[in-house]
């Protein structure tokens, strides 16, 4: 017992702590700041129904307790008693009621059709990536969706294997995404940044490490990355990245497209260098291509040690050379 104390304190404070940007507690868009009215409201009620029964077991234990040298007091019986029957009935009905209106509407708001002219994107889920298409523009990418605000984003979801679960905590709920059926849903935000997502259903051992970000940009950038998308081309600029190329094209492009209106059996390509990560979690900084190199030439190199059960084979039989040189290639993979 001595030692699971320590344990058990341990784990509440853990419990507390976390990334904020993983918080549904600091939202960023309409369905989220729904969403945590609800939570509040729920806490609020439970916050309440618990003070007021601790105030009353408090003041029974103290009132009623045995006190050496008096007579034991027995509390007045109550049972029978219509009127406390019917409070202690109602009361909990109403706190329910309370609940349960805001409920209903804020589920039905969210799950609203969507009008004719909607702006859809389909999300589709592997183990471990995320795959998004807009299917008006014609642009496939790969583990960051990009979104303009002040627009509402309307999402289909969907699986290509097992169960996952599709949630960006500051913008939205979880919502599972089924190998043999579609889920719907809505993000907006007002706020242009960089929102982290995650899967939240256990799909395997890499579960943990199934990242993706949300990127909100305003109307006029969101346009222009657009267009770099469907204009994009490749453009191999040193002799070092034209060997890149070559090694891409005899190890890679049978599962990673670089043309973003092509989708493939592994992520999108195109525009690579303008993402923020590496298999959707490794760094991948600007202000240290150095350690966003050694990254991606792990990455590229042992995948499996990086992100254990991916669809992505060891290439263990390159260079360092090799590896330099893909690197350049998928550097130079950029929208200007």
């Amino acid at each position: 017992m001595k030692r699971l104390l320590p344990i058990v304190a341990l784990a509440l404070l853990l419990a507390g702590c976390g990334a904020p940007e993983l918080s549904a507690l600091n939202p960023s868009g309409a369905v989220a700041e729904k969403q945590l009215s609800l939570i509040i409201l729920s806490i609020s009620i439970m916050v309440l129904v618990f003070v007021v029964v601790a105030i009353i077991f408090t003041y029974v234990v103290i009132r009623y307790r045995e006190r050496p040298g008096q007579e034991k007091e027995i509390p007045v019986q109550v049972e029978g008693n219509h009127k406390l029957e019917i409070i202690w009935t109602v009361i909990p009905i109403l706190l329910l009621i309370v609940l349960a209106v805001p409920t209903v509407m804020t589920t039905f708001s969210l799950a609203e059709e969507a009008p004719e002219d909607a702006f859809w994107v389909d999300v589709t889920a592997h183990q471990y990536w995320w795959n998004f298409e807009y299917p008006d523009t014609n642009i496939v990418t790969a583990q960051e969706l990009v979104i303009p605000t002040g627009e509402r984003v309307y999402i289909n979801l969907e699986s290509a294997d097992v169960i996952h679960s599709f949630w960006v905590p500051a913008l939205a709920g979880k919502m599972d995404t089924n190998p043999d059926n579609t889920n719907k849903m809505y993000i907006e935000t007002d706020t242009p940044g960089i929102y982290d997502g995650r899967c939240a259903e256990l799909c395997g051992e890499a579960h943990a490490l199934m990242n993706f970000r949300v990127v909100a940009l305003e109307p006029a950038e969101y346009n222009n990355w657009v267009a770099g998308m469907q204009n994009f081309d490749e453009e191999v600029v040193s002799a070092q990245a034209t060997e890149g190329r070559e090694l891409f094209a005899q190890s890679c492009i049978g599962c990673h497209a670089v043309d973003a209106s092509q989708p493939g059996l592994g992520p999108n390509l195109a525009g690579f260098a303008e993402r923020g990560t590496i298999a959707g979690f490794l760094a991948k900084s600007s202000d240290n291509p150095e350690e966003a190199d050694a990254n991606l030439k792990a990455w590229i190199k042992e995948a499996q040690a990086v992100k254990p059960g991916n669809a992505m084979p060891n290439f263990l039989d390159l260079n360092d050379q090799e590896l330099d040189a893909i690197v350049e290639y998928l550097n130079s993979l950029t929208l200007d």
